[in-house]
C-alpha cells in the first residue's frame, strides 16, 4: 500500500500537475486550431464552387444577351419570316415541294447503307478504338462512326 501511495505522490506533485494542465491546454488549443483550419478549408471549397457557378451563370447571361441582340436584327426577322411563315422577299417566289417529290430525287441507297452500317456494328468500343488507331497509324481512310 505504501508503495502505491508513494508512486501516486510521485506522479501528482505540484509541478507534475501543472505540467499536465499545461499539456491539456496545449492539446485543446491545437485541436481548436485544427478544427478552424478544417472549417476554413470547407468554406474555401464552397467559395470556389460558388465562384464557378457564378462564372457559368454570367456566361449564360452573356449568351442570352447575344441571342437577344441577334433576334432584334433584320437578318433574323427575315429568316424567321421565311422559315416559319413561308413569306418571301419582294420579287421572290416560294416553291413548296411535297415530301414524295423530294424523296423521288434522293438516293435512298446511300441513306440505307449508312443506316445498316451503324445498326449492324456490334463490336465492342474497345475493338472499335483499336481498329480506329490501327487505321489512323497505317494512314487508311477513316470513316466517321
Amino acid at each position: 500500500m505504501k508503495f502505491k501511495t508513494a508512486k501516486i505522490k510521485k506522479y501528482f506533485t505540484t509541478s507534475n500537475v501543472a505540467l499536465y494542465v499545461f499539456a491539456l491546454i496545449v492539446l485543446a488549443i491545437t485541436w481548436s486550431g485544427v478544427k478552424t483550419i478544417q472549417s476554413n478549408y470547407e468554406l474555401q471549397k464552397q467559395i470556389s464552387v460558388l465562384k464557378q457557378q457564378n462564372a457559368v451563370l454570367s456566361l449564360q447571361n452573356q449568351t442570352t444577351q447575344l441571342k437577344n441582340q441577334y433576334y432584334a436584327t433584320d437578318q433574323y426577322l427575315d429568316l424567321a419570316a421565311r422559315q416559319d411563315l413561308g413569306l418571301a422577299a419582294p420579287g421572290e417566289q416560294v416553291l413548296l415541294i411535297s415530301r414524295a417529290t423530294a424523296l423521288k430525287y434522293t438516293n435512298l441507297g446511300i441513306a440505307a447503307t449508312r443506316q445498316t452500317a451503324t445498326q449492324t456494328d456490334n463490336r465492342s468500343e474497345f475493338v472499335k478504338n483499336l481498329e480506329a488507331w490501327r487505321d489512323f497509324l497505317l494512314g487508311r481512310n477513316i470513316s466517321s462512326d
